[in-house]
């Protein structure tokens, strides 16, 4: 891309203050139309956007042009959700010109904070699994490699949560109300993806049979390209989202003849598949909505990848070694059946040829060991929607079923765990056993969690394929968690250790010896203190509370779910109250607890979990005898943006869930880079934060997974322990009396009936005792304020085996195998 100069300024393309100011005043002019007496706050916004776009672009066409000609191996990371957050902040991060943009908005008498600010967060994800894709796009730009996102431009996202007299209260979340800055259209690039129809059967020439797919419905996937830029390394992938368009238009002599309804009602629903994302609940439950969306995204995304492919080569035995997908969860393992079909039917391959190709391309990460969670279709509505799918599903099946028998004997019992298609009066397709069969690779995303899926949800497969199943312990971009979110600490670090750390995250090891220099833990201290200022003005600002910065601000953000542990936490506030109630003068170190999160709109139980908080917080906050040192606060409509604020703030990171059910989680790593201390269970990555951080920097308490199951078996009674603690049952009575509801005793008995009368399934009050005694422990070294912060830095110094460059190169060198690059800035 050639450079225009005016007046000596690299207009569009250079990365020097100058560059930047006067490109910002041109895009408000000529782009969009604005002088000094029309312009607004999301104009100046947008004009920093496109000043960006415009230098990320140029970087992107060079980046794919280096790619095209080094025949570079591909990889497509196919994700239902993307939880990029804001952009603005993150882009100007990973070119390193964030003070210099803030610099030539400050020329402009322009606030970099206020045109921040602006930007509403992309609605694209729910929780973890979004958070995830995010961070893997970000260390793919870095480390090089080239990638490429695939996914569902929503229209909508999860949805806005409102709190209102403690309830949640959902809205639509208009993220693209007034458009997005940073994806542009492609309108020649749209495929067309099919529905329903039946399959028919040729007979060729040769005697061989050929199916096809007729009599479909046909919708439209249009691609809008968002940059996905490497840190400082000149490399600009991308992430390209699919919009529903109708492939149809609008049925004229209807409209003609008046019915307007009837004219655009096909377009609609159509258009509806990229409408809204699906709230998840970890609960499956089956729509066909959401079957349709992941086909969507699967037809599409394949057609461009082969479109891509076929670009260079025609040889279809060579596609695995310039191909790697990797699916995100069950959701895009439709992939399987779809390149089995693209291979058999319009290459026309022979099966054995076409099934290696297919199991060497794909692979497929697990994200859970719920079983409820566990994508499971209804045959019915497969053969439905698509019914040619259904067909090679079950061909692949009756071929793994054979291959059961030969190496694992003939046993109907392990033959009927191990289908891809359930049997029963309703019959369905388990996502994950297709996922499993269908691909070369099968991991999990924590050593305690792929050691599970191994030894009980997958045993019978890890015999089956005793080298398929590996180990990608999660990671998060240091990018986004340290250096844009906690800049101070971030300065800090860089200027005793260097700033390699920010694209090599085992170098904070080197800040290990920094823990006992009284100057750099006071200067940490100091700023984990003005990052607790910044929170606790914005919980006055959102939720007209004041809390003490100088309290431990214990914090408890994630989706809201039963297995997560919320409601523990909760009692231990209420123990807290009733302490302090007790004994006012009570040497007690201050608290301010806080949570997050969303439930889904479906899951009554966690809904009536944030009510439970929100009653809890009223009481306590409204009672002078005890606010001087605890507060509680839900802050509403968590997000990545919320996550920002907090995480730096964070003294205390809460990571409880049920050991045994929580896949990995990512926040736990994200708190601890940022100098938290963690209290938590032996589950998901905590297990692995223990042995990296040491011990005695680590707050574990509770039942582990062999517990647990232990319990179960010999019988677990939650009364038992209702009974033995006189702190649990003064709370419990208290929810169950209307104590926290006014003096409605209905309110929360669904919460005591899932403690006490429908066995506790997640084992709350049999922790509750370990986790309230580990409490005490946090409490009181929270008063050595110098050996709380030392342990602190130390958390933050031996986390770096989290960095999601490191996930990303473990994957890329076990998995992908494809090359890395870097180019000139």
């Amino acid at each position: 891309m050639s450079t225009k100069k005016t007046n000596g300024v690299n207009i569009r393309s250079g990365m020097d203050k100058d560059s930047l100011r006067e490109d910002i005043k041109l895009h408000l002019r000529h782009t969009l139309a604005k002088d000094e007496f029309s312009t607004t706050s999301w104009d100046k916004y947008r004009s920093v956007a496109l000043t960006i776009m415009d230098r990320l672009n140029d970087r992107m066409l060079k980046t794919q042009q280096h790619f095209y000609k080094t025949n570079a191996k591909r990889v497509y990371y196919l994700s239902m959700e993307y939880l990029i957050g804001r952009l603005l902040d993150n882009m100007l991060v990973n070119l390193d010109v964030r003070d210099l943009v803030a610099e030539a908005l400050d020329d402009l008498d322009l606030s970099y904070e206020e045109i921040r600010d602006q930007e509403w967060d992309a609605g694209l994800g729910n929780g973890g699994l979004g958070r995830l894709a995010a961070c893997f796009l970000d260390s793919m730009a870095t480390l090089g490699i080239p990638a490429i996102g695939h996914g569902i431009r929503y229209d909508y996202g999860i949805f806005y949560q409102k709190i209102k007299d403690g309830y949640q209260i959902e809205r639509p979340d208009l993220w693209l109300k007034y458009g997005n800055p940073w994806d542009t259209v492609r309108p020649k690039v749209q495929y067309p993806v099919e529905f329903y129809g039946n399959q028919t059967t040729l007979q060729s020439s040769n005697g061989n049979t050929h199916y096809t797919w007729e009599n479909t419905h046909r919708v439209k996937a249009v691609a809008y390209d968002t940059p996905i830029p490497g840190y400082d390394n000149g490399i600009v992938n991308y992430l390209r989202l699919w919009k529903a368009e109708s492939s149809a238009g609008i049925d004229l002599k209807s409209f003609n003849q008046g019915q307007y309804i009837d004219a655009v009602r096909d377009n609609q629903l159509e258009q509806n598949i990229s409408r809204v994302l699906y709230p998840n609940d970890k609960v499956f439950v089956g729509q066909e909505l959401r079957l349709k969306q992941e086909y969507f995204l699967v037809s599409a995304s394949m057609q461009d990848i082969i479109r891509r492919f076929k670009k260079q080569s025609s040889d279809f035995t060579k596609f695995p070694e310039k191909v790697s997908i990797q699916c995100n969860d069950t959701h895009p393992n439709l992939a399987i059946p779809e390149l089995m079909r693209y291979l058999l039917d319009e290459e026309h391959m022979d099966w054995e040829k076409a099934w290696d190709i297919t199991v060497d391309t794909m692979a497929y990460t697990n994200h859970t060991l719920l079983p409820e969670a566990l994508e499971k279709w209804p045959v019915s509505l497969v053969r439905n929607l698509l019914p040619r799918h259904l067909n090679i599903i079950y061909e692949i099946n009756r071929r793994f079923l054979d291959d059961v028998k030969i190496k694992l004997g003939d046993d109907k019992s392990r033959q009927s765990r191990m289908s891809i298609v359930g049997e029963g009066e309703h019959p369905v397709v388990h996502m994950a056993h297709l996922g499993i069969v269908g691909s070369h690779k099968v991991n999990g995303v924590a050593a305690m969690h792929s050691r599970l899926l191994k030894e009980s949800m997958f045993r019978d497969f890890d015999e089956m394929y005793p080298d398929k199943f590996t180990n990608k312990t999660n990671g998060i971009t240091p990018r986004r968690w340290l250096k844009q979110c906690n800049p101070d600490l971030s300065d800090l670090i860089s200027d005793k250790i260097g700033d390699e750390w920010i694209t090599a995250l085992d170098e904070l090891k080197k800040i290990n010896k920094f823990a006992d220099d009284k100057k750099f833990r006071n200067k940490f201290a100091e700023i984990k203190l003005e990052n607790k200022k910044h929170l606790a003005e914005y919980i006055k600002e959102h939720n007209g509370l004041d809390v003490d910065p100088e309290s431990m601000f214990d914090i408890q953000i994630k989706r809201i779910h039963e297995y997560k542990r919320q409601l523990m936490a909760a009692l231990h506030v209420i123990t807290l109250y009733n302490r302090l109630k007790e004994n006012p003068d009570l040497d007690m170190t201050p608290r301010t607890v806080i949570f997050a999160g969303k439930a889904a709109p479906g899951y009554t139980m966690a809904k009536l979990h944030i009510k439970l908080i929100n009653s809890i917080a009223e009481v306590v906050n409204n009672d002078p005898e005890v606010n001087q040192k605890l507060k509680c606060v839900f802050l509403q409509n968590y997000s990545v943006t919320l996550a920002e604020k907090l995480i730096p703030a964070a003294n205390l990171s809460e990571q409880i869930s049920t050991a045994g059910m929580e896949a990995s989680g990512t926040g736990n790593m994200k708190f601890a880079l940022n100098g938290a201390l963690t209290i938590g269970t032996l589950d998901g990555a905590n297990v692995e934060i223990k042995e990296e951080v040491g011990d005695e920097n680590i707050f574990i308490f509770g039942l582990e997974e062999e517990d647990i199951d232990q319990l179960r078996r010999e019988g677990y009674n939650p009364w038992d322990y209702y009974n033995a603690n006189e702190e649990l049952k003064q709370a419990l009575d208290q929810i169950r009396d209307g104590f926290f509801s006014n003096g409605d005793k209905e309110l929360f008995q669904p919460i005591i009936n899932a403690l006490l009368h429908e066995g506790d399934y997640f084992m709350v009050l049999a922790d509750y005792e370990a986790y309230v005694n580990k409490q005490k422990e946090v409490s009181a070294l929270f008063k050595d304020k110098d050996e709380w912060n030392r342990k602190a830095i130390l958390n933050t110094a031996n986390i770096g085996k989290f960095s999601s460059d490191r996930t990303i190169n473990d994957y890329n060198d076990e998995i992908w195998k494809a090359p890395k690059a870097s180019l000139d800035k």
